[in-house]
C-alpha cells in the first residue's frame, strides 16, 4: 500500500466515519507511559498533514521492534496545569495529539512486524487495523491488588516523617523507588517492581 493510499483510507475510516491510523511513541514517552497510568497519550509536534481527527481510533505502537502497547480515540485537548514530564497534566501546547486509551498492552505488547510505517503518524486501512487489534485478544479480568510503598524514614515527628515521604516519593518515583504489590487475600505472592517491571529485592538471591 502507498503512502499516498494509506492517508486516504485513514482519513475516510470505516462506514462510522472515524478514521484508523498508527501512532508510534518516542523511547522516553513509551517509558513514561509504562511507569504512571494515564488516561490520554498526548503527542507534540506533529504536522496537520495526515492528522488524525477527534473520534478517529488509534493503534498505540512501540518501536524496536514494531508492537502494539495500546488502542484509544482521538479525542479534544483539554487545559490542564502541572510540570511532572512523567505524569503529563502539563499545559497542552497548540497542536497535540490526544488519544484516549480504550485498551491498554503495555505489559503484554503484541507484535505488529508486518505494518510499514511512515513516520510518528501512520494511517492504516481499516481491515489492517482491526486485524492488528484482533490480536490483542479479550482483555484480562480485573481484580483487585494491594500496592505498598515502605520506606525507612528518620525524623523527630510523625508528620515532619510523613512530609519527608512524600518528598522522597516526588523526588526519586518509579524510576528508583520499589512498590510492592500482590492479589488481594494473598500476600505471599507479593512482588516488588521498579521501572514498571518485576525487580528482585533480595540480595542474597543475586549472589
Amino acid at each position: 500500500m502507498t503512502t499516498e493510499t494509506a492517508h486516504r483510507a485513514g482519513a475516510a475510516g470505516n462506514a462510522d466515519g472515524a478514521g484508523t491510523w498508527a501512532v508510534l511513541l518516542p523511547a522516553e514517552r513509551y517509558e513514561a507511559e509504562r511507569l504512571v497510568h494515564h488516561d490520554a497519550l498526548e503527542l507534540t509536534g506533529l504536522t496537520d498533514v495526515g492528522r488524525p481527527r477527534p473520534g478517529d481510533r488509534v493503534a498505540v505502537l512501540a518501536d524496536a521492534p514494531p508492537r502494539l502497547v495500546a488502542l484509544g480515540r482521538v479525542t479534544m485537548p483539554a487545559q490542564r496545569h502541572s510540570e511532572d514530564p512523567d505524569d503529563p497534566q502539563s499545559p497542552v501546547e497548540p497542536e497535540t495529539l490526544v488519544v484516549a486509551y480504550t485498551r491498554r498492552a503495555f505489559d503484554e505488547p503484541v507484535p505488529a512486524d508486518l505494518l510499514t510505517l511512515d513516520g510518528p503518524v501512520t494511517a492504516l486501512e481499516p481491515a489492517a487495523f482491526r486485524a492488528l487489534a484482533d490480536r490483542l485478544g479479550p482483555p484480562p479480568a480485573r481484580r483487585t491488588w494491594l500496592v505498598s510503598l515502605d520506606l525507612p524514614i528518620e525524623a523527630d515527628t510523625p508528620a515532619e516523617a510523613v512530609r519527608l515521604f512524600w518528598s522522597y516519593v516526588q523526588e526519586l518515583g518509579p524510576r528508583e523507588l520499589p512498590a510492592f504489590v500482590a492479589p488481594s487475600g494473598d500476600e505471599l505472592a507479593m512482588q516488588a517492581f521498579v521501572l514498571g517491571a518485576e525487580a528482585n529485592q533480595d540480595p542474597e538471591e543475586d549472589d
